[in-house]
C-alpha cells in the first residue's frame, strides 16, 4: 500500500530496465517487462532516439549519453535527466535505454548519461559530470527541442543520491567542475529520488555499505574524511529557493533506510521547499518490488513530473 500526497492514478506505460543496488551482494535487479497491452501502451510508434552522443570530458574521460526524442510534437519539450544506479562504482547508462524512449513518448526529451566511477574517480567526479550532463542539454537545447526552463532529474539509489545534488545545489557550492559549457546552468526544476542516500554523515550505515561503497566513494572512513561525507551529502543543500521534490522508498529497506528521505523531506519543507515522499510498505532496496508497486510508483512519478514541469 502507497501512502504519500499525490491523488491516485492510473498505471503509465514506462519500465524500469535495471537498478543496480548498493549493498554487501550489490546486483543487477531487472523486473520482467509488464504486459504493455494491458496497462495501455503502444509502442508502434517509438521515440526517436540517439546513442552514445559526447557531452563532455569528467578529467581525462570521455562523457557520453543516450537522448530520446518525442515524435509526436515540435516542442520545445520538457527534459527528464536519468540516473542509473550502481553504488557510485557500478552501472552504466545503457540501462535506462528502455526508460528514456518511454518517457520520450510521454512528451518529454529523456537522457540517460555517463558518470565516473568510483573508486578509480572519486566524489565530487560523478556530480561534476552529473551537471555537466545538464549543461549540454541547455546548450544544445534548440538542436534537440528541449525548453532550458524546465528540466528535471530522477535516479535510483546512487543515481537518486546525485539528482538530489542537482536540485539542491548551485554554482557558488563548488560543484560544477569543467566538463563543458560553464556559460550554461546546471539547475534543474524537479527532482525525484528512489531509495537514495541523503545525508552520509549519519551512523546507519553497514559494514558492508562502507566498506564497499562509501570508503571507495568519498575515499575514507567517515573519521577521515568528515567534511567530504559532509560535502556530499544532499542534506547539507536542502535549503530555500530549491525546486520540488519528490522521494520514493520502501519501509523495509535496510540497506539505505528509509528515514533518509524522511529527514530530506523535513528539513526541505522546513525550508518551504515542495517536497513530497511516497513510501511503499514491506519493500526494500533496489527494484525488486512487486509488479504492482513497480508501475504505481513509476506511474507517481510521471505525475509529478507532468505536475510541475509541462503545466
Amino acid at each position: 500500500m502507497f501512502r504519500g500526497s499525490l491523488a491516485a492514478c492510473g498505471f503509465v506505460g514506462i519500465v524500469v530496465l535495471c537498478c543496480l543496488l548498493i549493498g554487501a551482494n550489490a546486483r543487477q535487479n531487472t523486473p520482467a517487462a509488464p504486459d504493455y497491452e494491458r496497462i495501455g501502451v503502444d509502442f508502434k510508434e517509438k521515440a526517436t532516439l540517439f546513442t552514445g552522443v559526447a557531452f563532455g570530458k569528467g578529467g581525462s574521460t570521455e562523457l557520453r549519453l543516450d537522448l530520446a526524442i518525442p515524435k509526436e510534437g515540435e516542442g520545445p519539450f520538457p527534459a527528464i535527466v536519468c540516473l542509473h544506479g550502481g553504488g557510485w562504482i557500478g552501472g552504466e547508462r545503457q540501462k535506462m535505454r528502455g526508460t528514456i524512449e518511454v518517457m520520450a513518448r510521454k512528451g518529454y526529451v529523456a537522457i540517460s548519461s555517463d558518470y565516473r566511477l568510483a573508486p578509480r574517480d572519486r566524489f565530487p567526479a560523478q556530480i561534476e559530470d552529473c551537471k555537466a550532463a545538464v549543461r549540454w542539454l541547455r546548450a544544445n537545447a534548440e538542436k534537440y527541442h528541449v525548453d532550458p526552463q524546465r528540466i528535471g532529474a530522477f535516479g535510483f539509489s546512487a543515481g537518486g543520491h546525485l539528482a538530489c545534488l542537482l536540485g539542491g545545489t548551485r554554482k557558488d557550492d563548488g560543484l560544477e567542475g569543467k566538463g563543458g559549457n560553464a556559460e550554461q546552468s546546471s539547475a534543474v526544476q524537479a527532482v525525484v529520488s528512489f531509495f537514495g542516500p541523503t545525508d552520509f554523515t549519519q551512523p546507519v550505515w553497514s559494514k558492508e555499505v562502507r566498506e564497499l561503497h562509501l570508503v571507495p566513494f568519498l575515499g575514507g572512513t567517515f573519521e577521515e574524511k568528515a567534511d567530504v561525507y559532509r560535502r556530499a551529502s544532499p542534506m547539507t543543500y536542502a535549503g530555500k529557493n530549491g525546486p520540488p521534490f519528490l522521494f520514493v522508498h520502501g519501509t523495509a529497506d535496510v540497506i539505505v533506510p528509509i528515514q533518509q528521505s524522511e529527514a530530506m523531506v523535513k528539513k526541505l519543507r522546513e525550508a518551504n521547499v515542495p517536497a513530497r515522499l511516497i513510501t511503499v510498505d514491506g519493500e526494500g532496496h533496489g527494484w525488486g518490488w512487486s509488479r504492482e508497486n513497480r508501475l504505481r510508483s513509476i506511474a507517481r512519478m510521471m505525475d509529478f513530473f507532468d505536475e510541475n514541469l509541462k503545466k
